[in-house]
């Protein structure tokens, strides 16, 4: 495979998971927050193409019926990220219908990442995190292509079955070459909303088992906490300390 060559920002990290259901758009956006707010310039792309989810917690719905996507314009094509929160922010969810569903066929994947990466005006930020869909198909195989990661970060629930599926997201990016920063165990026991009390909802993972144990670092662990979870401080204690963590895996990555 050749070296990608796009850097639309100093370090990018991609954030993903072995299996849907985990928060992993959740904790991408808490993180991009968290990083925010250390001072750091960030950017947030929303690569699930299928089912982009970033736009609805940002308050964006968009309801005009797009009628295509044009991938090719013979003066380039320039796109401009929407700005949230402190955040520079593209997803396919901006240039479809919330309702559309996204009907391109798999070749055309490649383009279609590559112009959501390289067209858009990121405006050269200090971190763009980089939401892929769950999973170990097509696009997030192609993403390796497009862009040079500088790291990744996987998102887990406290279920089994969520760290036997993280185990093959990180077996992927150990495989791409890509630096694992560490792990996020997101969901990880419940906060009683009226005393406090941590509730542990799902039977702990055998350690043998577990995300860990294939020697992956625990950047934290983000509780369940209905109250405030659309406020961009939600959780903000865990998810600044997760952020610092993952800042310190990047400086001690091996030199290239």
């Amino acid at each position: 495979m050749a070296v990608p060559v796009t850097r639309p920002a100093r370090v990018i990290i991609a954030v993903g998971s072995g299996k849907g259901g985990v928060g992993k758009s959740t904790v991408s956006l808490h993180l991009a927050l968290a990083f925010s707010r250390r001072g750091l310039s960030v950017g947030l792309l929303d690569a699930d193409l299928y089912g982009p989810d970033i736009p609805l917690m940002v308050g964006i719905s968009r309801k005009e019926v797009a009628r295509q996507w044009q991938l090719w314009r013979k003066n380039g094509i320039h796109l401009e990220p929407v700005e949230r929160r402190g955040l520079r922010i593209m997803s396919v969810g901006f240039l479809l219908a919330e309702q559309q569903s996204l009907t391109m066929p798999a070749p055309l994947l490649t383009a279609a990442l590559r112009q959501l990466v390289r067209d858009v005006d990121w405006g050269d930020p200090d971190v763009l995190l980089v939401d892929l869909p769950p999973g170990t198909a097509d696009l997030q195989q192609q993403l390796l292509g497009v862009v040079l990661l500088d790291g990744g970060v996987i998102v887990v629930g406290p279920q089994d079955v969520a760290h036997l599926d993280g185990r093959k997201f990180l077996d992927f990016l150990r495989e791409g070459g890509v630096p694992v920063l560490g792990g996020i165990e997101n969901m990880s026991g419940l906060l009683c909303p009226h005393c406090g009390e941590r509730i542990d909802v799902f039977p702990p993972v055998a350690s043998e088992r577990s995300l860990w144990a294939a020697g992956l670092a625990l950047l934290g662990r983000v509780p369940l906490l209905p109250e405030g979870c659309g406020s961009d401080d939600w959780q903000a204690d865990a998810f600044d300390a997760i952020a610092a963590k993952a800042l310190e895996a990047l400086e001690r990555r091996p030199a290239a």
